[in-house]
């Protein structure tokens, strides 16, 4: 079934073969079925991990996987208000190539050390996930890698036994405030919540969900967070926080995690073509 048929859009049903558990913790054991899975991705090894790499018109952004309160999820940021780009917009930590970069994934991990604060030891790489796309300009190609970001207090862990959980208080708080409004943790759970799925067409072409993160961004930075936009705009572009007044997880970041949960069979799914 193709990414296409597997989204279309009537009724509504959750699927419920999901290869990672949506309530309970990362584990080792999780890691080892993401990257398993990433690997036997069809894009798998299109992207170079390590070694030379083209450094014009590339950016790389980093998917990471956390667990937050004893509960798995992917670790987002809110973009600061004064960027001249994607101002307000939900987005995985990330940006363009530097010449200094020893490669794509290298450089995904230096902008996450130089947004969010976290160490580029802490976070484990697991693999890829594509294709990789151009960004709405068109002059820059996006490459999405996926990690998991690891506790600064973590001992040994094995087996089953659940990773320790970050303190978002304190990523919050080392953030880059010229770049990053606040961080967020979107918890698993929301991919197959019906409340907070809407659907959207990726550049016009492609369907996907946008997930709504209204509840967890207001709170943080107020109602000046939220900025309206129809949804005749939705797919026109992809700047700003989402659409008809929600702040959501959509345009190129929700396309690159959808792709991600299609691929560990954790969606929101309609039932009837």
């Amino acid at each position: 079934m193709s990414f296409r048929q597997s989204h279309s859009l009537a009724a509504t049903s959750l699927m419920t073969t999901s290869l990672i558990s949506l309530t309970k913790p990362i584990t080792p054991n999780t890691l080892k079925i993401i990257r398993n899975i990433l690997k036997s991705n069809s894009y798998a090894g299109n992207v170079p991990i390590t070694g030379t790499t083209p450094k014009s018109r590339n950016a790389a952004v980093l998917i990471p996987f956390c667990n937050v309160g004893g509960e798995p999820g992917i670790l987002l940021e809110v973009r600061a208000k004064a960027l001249r780009s994607h101002s307000g917009e939900i987005s995985f930590p990330g940006g363009r190539i530097d010449e200094t970069d020893e490669s794509l994934v290298h450089g995904a991990l230096r902008e996450t050390h130089e947004e969010l604060g976290i160490d580029p030891g802490r976070i484990e790489v697991l693999g890829e996930i594509g294709p990789s796309e151009m960004n709405l300009r068109g002059d820059m190609r996006v490459w999405p890698f996926v990690g998991f970001v690891h506790s600064s207090d973590e001992g040994e862990i094995t087996g089953d036994q659940p990773f320790p959980s970050l303190d978002l208080e304190v990523l919050r708080e080392q953030a880059s405030p010229a770049e990053v409004a606040t961080a967020i943790h979107l918890p698993l759970k929301r991919f197959v919540s019906s409340r907070q799925v809407r659907r959207s067409m990726f550049r016009s072409s492609e369907p996907y969900w946008a997930i709504d993160v209204t509840d967890i961004v207001k709170p943080l930075l107020g109602v000046d967070a939220v900025a309206g936009k129809t949804a005749e705009e939705d797919v026109k572009d992809e700047v700003g926080p989402g659409v008809g007044g929600r702040i959501e997880v959509w345009g190129l970041t929700g396309w690159y995690l959808s792709l991600l949960m299609k691929a560990l069979k954790v969606e929101y799914i309609d039932s009837k073509s």
